[in-house]
């Protein structure tokens, strides 16, 4: 791969700074922990990493509520400490990405802080502002994502003001051409101080409907989750009017323009909508719209073979000369051993799940911890920090059970994370998964996960070749992947029991090793698949 486009299949390690090393005695974790575990993250053979927000924030939503883009948030360091990230992980060779929150700031933005005075101060048409009915009433029934009504009452304006997440959270008007340009120009600092691009957080909620028209209801057996639980009202409509509107295209766009002025960068959009596929394939099409963008499909409880291939398949055969970027864990879903394992996970299923991901066709997030294959942790109501879990509980515990801190070190103290009690609790079955104890163990996951992720930069076929699935039964998941004349078949077993899948119809060749991974076995024409194993073969 080129250096304009070393994003194409690359693995891309996923940073929730507040969590992976504190080293201020805090409790959380910051820009220096980062800066210290660089050398860990690059023997992990990973390309980049993605660093969740670090910006000044009252932290309603841990980062994700933004009160000064050009600035870190003293939790977590300096402008400094982030120079020095860039240039140390730059010399490991390893790209920088970085969140960006466009659809809305905190309430403690200077922005907010001034259209919130009058409806005639210079930033007055920065927000979403609407007068109510005349009953006194919200403008429409728009629901926010975290709970209740999307609209809050401002006194000083006599009028209300939507917010997709929490109330602290207000919407920017992106309708306003002085608000885009403005974002744009946050982002451009960023590219000035060298990064090398953006995750785009909520990329679908910038734009909203300017007549305010109410969502249609959604009917009960169309009511799924994709980032919140179906016990939530939001879960209750069609979102047509608050989310993915039109004129988002033209805004990415327009962001695409500025990126392309800084050869090397990428911009990797986080797509939640009705259809999420859909929209994943028109805001990649073509060479002037994001270079990636990625979903909460695979971000689900079904785990089925089937499932995996429905969700491939139909971004495939959408998504045109856009490239999919895949995830099956990040720091809003539950953990991917437990969601997926269902108390069955083990050793040779992490490292089957990480080599699924990896061999499908596409970029790759990964989430810090995956390599260990660290479960949920059990959170209590009292220890939540989550606004989200705090409103849904118990039906939904939150957030926080992905997120606590990396177990470094099994013996120590808060295990090695922190000299203190840390800001989220860490549980007791991560300490035997800590870093340490599976660093000296050759067949632990860790490795298993370094030794796969090495092997697969020496097969091209898996990083940059076509996919086109195999007939199978469950739980087998089975495709070939196409460069040129090569072919590789690939196959897992999902599943924790013996199967077979007949190949009679396929000619292999040779059978590739050195991936370390649980391998089934070949007779007759007949691939004996064990528990949570797999199989890479060229195909004549």
């Amino acid at each position: 791969m080129s250096e304009l486009t070393w994003w194409r299949g690359a693995v891309i390690y996923q940073i929730y700074p507040r969590s992976l090393l504190d080293t201020n005695g805090d409790g959380v974790g910051d820009l220096r922990g980062i800066i210290t575990k660089l050398d860990y993250i690059a023997s992990l053979n990973v390309d980049a990493i993605w660093i969740s927000p670090f910006f000044k924030s009252p932290m309603a939503d841990f980062g994700y509520d933004i009160s000064d883009y050009r600035e870190v948030d003293p939790l977590f360091g300096t402008m400094h400490d982030f120079d020095e990230l860039i240039e140390k992980a730059h010399g490991l060779g390893i790209k920088v990405i970085i969140d960006q929150v466009l659809s809305h700031t905190s309430d403690q933005h200077a922005w907010f802080v001034e259209s919130r005075e009058s409806r005639t101060n210079p930033k007055a048409d920065w927000y979403v502002w609407a007068d109510p009915k005349e009953d006194g009433t919200a403008p429409n029934n728009w629901l926010a994502i975290f709970g209740g009504c999307a609209w809050e009452w401002e006194p000083r304006r006599q009028q209300y003001y939507l917010h997709n997440f929490l109330r602290s959270q207000p919407d920017i008007n992106f309708h306003n051409p002085d608000v885009r340009q403005a974002v744009l120009d946050n982002v451009e600092f960023w590219l000035k101080k060298g990064v090398d691009g953006f995750r785009l957080d909520a990329i679908t909620f910038c734009y909203h409907d300017e007549q305010l028209r109410d969502n249609p209801a959604k009917p009960k057996d169309k009511r799924q989750g994709r980032g919140f639980s179906e016990d939530n009202p939001y879960a209750y409509q069609y979102h047509y009017y608050n989310n993915d509107r039109p004129q988002t295209i033209a805004f990415i766009e327009d962001l695409r323009k500025l990126i392309n002025r800084y050869p090397g960068a990428v911009t990797l959009g986080e797509v939640s909508a009705e259809d999420s596929l859909a929209v994943m394939a028109a805001y990649t099409k073509g060479e002037d719209r994001l270079h990636m963008a990625y979903s909460f499909e695979l971000l689900t409880d079904d785990y089925s073979a089937a499932y995996i291939r429905q969700t491939v398949e139909a971004l495939e055969a959408s998504i045109g000369d856009g490239w999919p970027c895949w995830a099956i864990g990040n720091h809003d879903v539950q953990r991917v051993a437990s969601r997926w394992g269902q108390g069955k996970q083990n050793s040779d299923m992490v490292k089957m799940l990480n080599a699924m991901l990896s061999s499908l066709r596409g970029s790759v997030c990964s989430y810090q911890g995956e390599e260990l294959g660290l479960t949920e942790a059990p959170i209590e109501y009292h220890e939540l920090q989550d606004p989200f879990g705090k409103t849904f509980w118990p039906m939904f515990k939150g957030r926080d059970g992905c997120r606590t801190p990396m177990p470094w070190q099994q013996g120590a103290d808060f295990s090695g994370f922190s000299e203190v009690s840390p800001w989220l609790p860490i549980a007791p079955a991560h300490q035997a998964l800590a870093v340490d104890v599976q660093e000296s163990d050759a067949d632990s996951m860790l490795n298993g996960y370094r030794r796969f992720l090495a092997w697969r930069k020496l097969h091209p076929v898996l990083i940059e070749g076509d996919i086109q699935f195999v007939d199978t039964n469950e739980p087998i998941l089975a495709f070939i992947r196409t460069l040129g004349e090569l072919k590789i078949f690939v196959g897992f077993n999902l599943g924790g029991t013996n199967v077979e899948l007949d190949l009679s119809q396929l000619e292999l060749g040779e059978i590739l090793t050195g991936h370390g991974l649980k391998t089934a076995q070949i007779e007759h024409n007949q691939l004996k698949f064990s528990a949570f194993t797999s199989f890479y073969a060229v195909l004549n």
